[in-house]
């Protein structure tokens, strides 16, 4: 792989991520609207990257967040903590007691069973995170002092405010004047872009930071409705994806955003919430197309930060020098394993990615 990254020695972090991390809700096997009691715990699509290269591979993690200063935003720090990042670069808002000014962002997550579908209700206006704006970060001290050889944002952060998609490219174009490989998760989630310009909003918004990205991670949702590629002969239901064109379309992505070393995307077929198809295919300039094992009617626990876990599955491999479909394989081993279980953030170990990877089986380890 082509990949420039930086020495590990030279560096205080192997990975940082960019991104709200909310405090989730879980309701269990039951209902957000008939719940009596939730479960907790932390998530955001970019933190949960760096968190599971931290925690599954071992990796050194920061990440780049805002916080209201209270028993909640506390609480949530207190997880990042447990995952292991290094919290230095969390900005912390004064609370003004009711949240009328700044909050913490909430995520009642319900995960969906058979034919009823998972479903997210993010409670998430004028949070801390939304409200970082350009000079509220010191990027050089993290990127040139400390050192960082790869940094990890996405189209969810984007998406959360003016300020947010300024803040990113703020961070971006520092990393690149320091040599640091980045890596943007697309994450289209219309229901963030409704209100401030819809679909429109989203690619404008996102092609003017792709300019800067070496790894563009997404799925075939992402590169349509946030970069305006699509692909061929997929109906409107996602119900089945054909990979030949997957790869016509990364292509013609490539060709448009010739800064762009790595694409991942994964694949995924719903046949039920709790049964899907899974796998991921993964370009670079050498390498071209490669794809990894599809995993047929994968049985699904909690699908959400499944795509997070292919993520930081991907850019493990890429950091450890591994071959591309190598990378490809560890990330869909990851995603998969990672939705088994319950929680936005992997519970899963090093070791376990790498015996799927390498073709293992769910038999009984004694």
């Amino acid at each position: 792989m082509a990949l420039n990254i930086k020495p590990a020695s030279e560096c205080r972090y192997d990975a940082v991520s960019l991104g709200e991390v909310m405090l989730r809700l879980d309701p269990g096997a039951g209902r957000i609207r008939t719940a009596r009691r939730f479960d907790a715990w932390e998530g955001g699509g970019e933190y949960n990257v760096t968190r599971g290269l931290r925690r599954a591979f071992g990796l050194r993690g920061a990440v780049v967040t805002a916080l209201a200063d209270n028993e909640v935003g506390r609480l949530v720090e207190d997880f990042i903590l447990t995952g292991g990042l290094d919290t230095e670069f969390i900005k912390w808002a004064q609370y003004d007691g009711i949240g009328r000014e700044v909050r913490n962002g909430l995520n009642f997550t319900e995960r969906g069973f058979g034919v009823r579908g998972a479903v997210g209700v993010s409670d998430r206006g004028l949070t801390a995170a939304s409200q970082l704006a350009p000079g509220d970060v010191d990027w050089d001290k993290l990127f040139g002092e400390y050192g960082v050889r790869w940094f990890h944002t996405g189209g969810i952060f984007a998406a959360l405010s003016e300020t947010s998609a300024q803040t990113v490219i703020e961070a971006v174009t520092a990393a690149k004047k320091h040599g640091t490989i980045v890596s943007y998760d697309l994450n289209y989630r219309p229901s963030l872009w409704k209100s401030i310009g819809g679909i429109d909003k989203a690619r404008e918004v996102n092609r003017e930071i792709a300019q800067y990205i070496d790894v563009m991670i997404g799925n075939e949702e992402d590169f349509t409705a946030s970069l305006g590629f699509e692909v061929e002969g997929v109906d409107e239901n996602l119900s089945t994806l054909e990979t030949d064109s997957f790869a016509r379309m990364i292509e013609t992505a490539a060709a448009a955003f010739p800064n762009f070393q790595v694409i991942g995307n994964t694949i995924r077929t719903v046949h039920s919430a709790s049964v899907n198809d899974w796998g991921a295919i993964a370009w670079s300039r050498e390498t071209g197309v490669v794809q990894s094992t599809m995993r047929e009617k994968l049985e699904i626990f909690d699908r959400v930060g499944g795509g997070d876990s292919f993520a930081s599955g991907l850019i493990y491999g890429l950091i450890d020098g591994q071959d591309l479909q190598t990378a490809v394989e560890y990330g869909a081993a990851h995603g998969a394993l990672a939705m088994t279980t319950p929680g936005d953030t992997t519970m899963v170990t090093k070791a376990e990615v790498l015996k799927l990877a390498g073709g293992g089986t769910a038999r009984v380890d004694r």
